[in-house]
């Protein structure tokens, strides 16, 4: 169900510090993240950062993996899953530093200071959904650290597309401001609106093609988005070994909520659910104006499918 996908804004997002056990790794994994780690170095020595250093030894680093998108994809359901984890410290906040011009012109160490504060053995993530989006982020985020793993969490594009629209309708809601019905913007002229920027965002093999020209797709790990709603713990399970994680998130730190209809956390004794600005209903929608969706996007995932070498569940 698509509001399923839509409910996963968890209220309280808490950076962990405390050492886990170690992960089991090989000698040729062990080299790679080293190799990694040093990398990541000369790009810090390289533009003479100033590290905050916390007294109980975290400090504020680079992050060494970004959730890129998409937007309405479940991006931000990944990052609060992935928070379960110890040995991961996420920035609570879209920090929009490779798409947005003046960030990115703030240069690296205003960068840094938008991070966690997190211990050496601790993977940083921040996630922006726009960047999957933005043609010039795959090579900034390049330039930064050409070892770096990114994360993509992917849903069944039309349904993306009306999320999108959901979310937009519902801003403007709250501002008490009208905001035109879903079929103003899919049809112009009788046609399916290809212009609309939500269907452009949901063209992910125009936008694949630009982050493969920097990264190799063993760098990018694709989370089906669909199959994260229904059954979160398997993919969870396949980003911590994306991420060569020791395998600390079990299935019974999830747990599927009746009242809300769709899956909450639980660590540590403690439950956290979703923001109840999620799981919202979407539109209504001709069925014959989601045909043309279907069809519209269908040769789009074909190709998409053969260039990452996997199929999805989408029409």
């Amino acid at each position: 169900m698509a509001a399923l996908l839509l409910g996963t804004l968890l209220l309280i997002v808490q950076p962990h510090i405390v050492p886990s056990r170690p992960a089991v790794i090989s000698k040729v994994e062990a080299t790679s993240q080293s190799v990694e780690k040093e990398l990541l170095k000369k790009t810090i020595l390289k533009n003479d950062f100033k590290r905050n250093i916390h007294f109980n030894g975290s400090c504020q680093q680079l992050p060494q993996t970004i959730i890129i998108g998409v937007r309405k994809g479940g991006t931000r359901a990944l990052l609060e899953m992935l928070s379960l984890h110890p040995d991961i410290a996420v920035a609570e906040s879209e920090v929009h530093f490779f798409d947005w011009e003046d960030h990115y012109g703030s240069g690296f160490q205003w960068y840094m200071n938008q991070m966690p504060f997190s211990y050496p053995h601790q993977i940083t993530v921040e996630k922006t959904p726009a960047y999957f989006t933005s043609p010039k982020v795959p090579e900034r985020v390049y330039n930064m650290n050409q070892s770096i793993r990114l994360l993509l969490i992917l849903r069944d594009p039309s349904e993306r597309v009306l999320s999108d629209y959901t979310q937009v309708f519902y801003n403007h809601v709250q501002k008490h401001k009208p905001y035109p019905s879903i079929e103003e913007f899919l049809i112009k002229d009788g046609e399916l609106n290809v212009d609309y920027k939500a269907i452009n965002r949901s063209l992910y093999y125009f936008h694949m093609q630009n982050w493969l020209k920097y990264f190799p797709l063993d760098r990018i790990h694709i989370v089906d988005g669909d199959k994260l709603i229904k059954d979160p713990f398997p993919e969870i399970e396949k980003v911590e070994r994306f991420l060569r994680l020791s395998p600390q998130i079990n299935a019974s730190n999830f747990y599927f909520n009746k009242t809300k209809g769709f899956y909450c956390l639980r660590d540590s004794g403690r439950e956290r659910c979703l923001h109840e600005s999620k799981g919202r209903a979407h539109p209504h929608v001709d069925s014959h104006l989601l045909d043309k969706l279907h069809e519209y996007f269908h040769e789009p995932n074909r190709k998409f499918f053969e260039l990452v070498g996997r199929t999805f569940d989408w029409h």
